[in-house]
């Protein structure tokens, strides 16, 4: 098997192009195959070496690794050309200078059922001959064959009137060169797919098998767009998310076998990876869904590992203690920071928590607690939640009372570690200053 992953570099790998990199990857995987990665960047106005750039950072932050490449279509557009040419001349191809008017005129002659068909001129663009008779037919690993007379099809345009090929011709000799056997992309490329078999059929080539995917839509049923959160692969990393759990959950949209799990391994997605098991209704994605596989991805990690990421995304290098106390509560590697970071920048501010637990009502609880804290022997766990307990039985209130004032003072906000932990991580001297200035 050889797969191809073809982006096209005018703008940033989104989850429906990362879900088909990933189906190429894993059928290359699982059966030995190659995968090979070519850039679409004949679009020269909008293709830029910064957007191949990051289609590539992406592709190896998913850990999508290629055998070959990456090529540059636009690289070989010598060859494309040699091919019109060789079609031109082998009476597989015509020069027509006839506009959409004429296409248009041709239907209202001929019926809309009836494919364009022109006639040869010494100038213009370039439309590959189309046979009246006959079908052409699409071998689809998910939707199983797709047929379409020859009759109804028009004759399409493969080149420019100076000779620079369009995109199905291009991508048929491509595929044919690489040695394609799979192609393996959305849906929404079927009406290419029939004019590029058409191409490889004029040149007396067989055409590979295709596999055209799904499209992803939101929870609300309509096309994934940027209004219900759809992102580019740096999005989701910069949102805290662990690559494996985004393949995990990618590999999930329109595909899963017998067993029906929702967290599978890498290895075990290459070891199960079928095209009989990809379904041909559309999936949606849901950033819940994935944030709740990316939390379980990530409280699997051990401490050490978990630390190590954390430090990476944050850009420092002392979290340990903080991960030890805060790591079972975030989902997300971005969720850290705004649980954790006063530890280190001080209390936040949080005018509602503030309004709320640092009023004059809650002043004799902060009191209770610096003065239980203060008379403290030993700064441990076990007799700072002893002192604050004790404070709690003594005033005989709700343990949230003397609780969440004393959070608030140390953090700035309601949402925080354990308050036990999080004073014995800040030290005696600490704590005690934090709650004073709040006091």
């Amino acid at each position: 098997m050889r797969v191809r992953f073809a982006p096209s570099p005018t703008g940033q790998l989104h989850i429906g192009g990362a879900r088909t990199a990933l189906y190429n990857w894993l059928a290359a995987r699982h059966d030995d195959g190659t995968f090979v990665l070519r850039i679409e960047d004949t679009d020269r106005e909008r293709s830029t070496p910064e957007n191949t750039a990051h289609i590539l950072e992406a592709l190896e932050w998913l850990g999508l690794d290629w055998d070959e490449g990456p090529f540059s279509q636009a690289d070989h557009e010598p060859r494309h050309r040699a091919v019109v040419e060789q079609l031109l001349a082998d009476g597989r191809a015509y020069r027509t200078n006839a506009t959409a008017d004429d296409v248009r005129a041709w239907k209202d002659e001929h019926g809309d059922d009836r494919g364009f068909r022109g006639k040869p001129e010494e100038e213009g663009a370039v439309r590959l001959r189309v046979p009246d008779d006959g079908e052409t037919v699409i071998e689809d690993l998910i939707r199983g064959a797709t047929t379409f007379k020859n009759v109804h099809l028009d004759d399409p345009v493969i080149a420019r009137a100076d000779g620079s090929p369009l995109y199905n011709l291009a991508v048929a000799v491509d595929d044919l060169d690489a040695g394609i056997t799979d192609v393996i992309r959305g849906v929404d490329h079927l009406s290419n797919t029939q004019k590029q078999v058409l191409v490889l059929e004029a040149l007396g080539e067989k055409p590979p098998r295709y596999a055209h995917l799904s499209l992803l839509h939101g929870p609300d049923g309509k096309k994934l767009s940027k209004r219900h959160g759809a992102e580019s692969v740096q999005d989701l990393r910069d949102k805290g998310y662990l690559p494996e759990a985004v393949r995990n959950y990618l590999a999930l949209l329109g595909w899963g076998d017998a067993d029906d799990e929702t967290l599978i391994s890498t290895d075990e997605l290459v070891k199960r990876f079928d095209f009989s098991s990809v379904t041909q209704a559309p999936a949606q994605f849901d950033d819940a869904k994935l944030r709740w596989i990316n939390g379980r991805y990530l409280h699997a990690l051990d401490q050490a590992e978990l630390t190590a990421r954390l430090e990476a995304f944050v850009g420092r290098d002392d979290l340990g203690p903080a991960v030890a106390i805060a790591g079972e509560k975030i989902q997300t590697l971005a969720e850290f920071w705004p649980l954790c970071g006063f530890i280190w920048d001080g209390p936040g501010d949080d005018p509602k928590a503030r309004e709320k637990w640092l009023g004059p009502d809650n002043a004799a609880a902060l009191k209770a607690a610096d003065a239980a804290l203060d008379s403290l022997s030993e700064w441990s766990l076990d007799s700072i939640e002893a002192a604050l307990r004790g404070v709690v039985e003594s005033m005989d209130v709700k343990p949230n009372a003397v609780f969440q004032p004393v959070r608030v003072a140390l953090a700035g906000t309601t949402v925080s570690p354990g308050i036990f932990e999080t004073l014995e991580l800040l030290g005696r001297d600490e704590s005690l200053k934090r709650l004073r200035a709040a006091i």
